[in-house]
């Protein structure tokens, strides 16, 4: 028992050691125009492992591969509409930073545009409600 103790107590001061992604081989592009391309593309896609990081920000394994995967359909002539559809359709519409408009992302767009509006109607009836009511009369208050 004194002994699971001990390894009980030792095991955090041995972390376990995360190791540092790095692709294997780097991503040599033809030209310019292509590296903008492909930058341009993993800045608006975003990492279905890190949630808040586009796939050009993340470090993450995941990110790594999807990005090698974009780097991949781009050489094999794919448009990069028809690159966002793959992925879209492999991870959902998640991946997308700005997603478009359908039947699953009405809420997301109508939503902040539905709150100013009832939070105007709300502010307004509270100000209509407090102009109609007289204001109290002190009567040691003079004038």
């Amino acid at each position: 028992m004194a002994v699971l103790v001990a390894l009980l107590l030792l095991a955090p001061a041995n972390p376990a050691h995360a190791q540092v992604v790095r692709d294997a081989t780097p991503l040599e592009f033809r030209d310019d125009a292509e590296a903008r391309r492909f930058h341009d593309l993993v800045a608006e896609l975003r990492c279905v492992m890190c949630q808040n990081q586009s796939l050009a920000d993340s470090n993450a394994q995941i990110a790594h591969d999807l990005r090698r995967e974009v780097f991949d359909l781009m050489r094999s002539g794919r448009s990069d509409a028809e690159i966002r559809a793959f992925l879209v359709e492999r991870y959902g519409e998640f991946v997308l930073y700005r997603p478009r408009f359908g039947g699953h992302t009405w809420a997301l767009w109508l939503a902040p545009g539905l709150l100013l509006l009832v939070g105007g109607v709300v502010v307004a009836r509270i100000v209509r409600a407090r102009s109609r009511q007289p204001l109290p009369v002190e009567e040691d208050q003079e004038w």
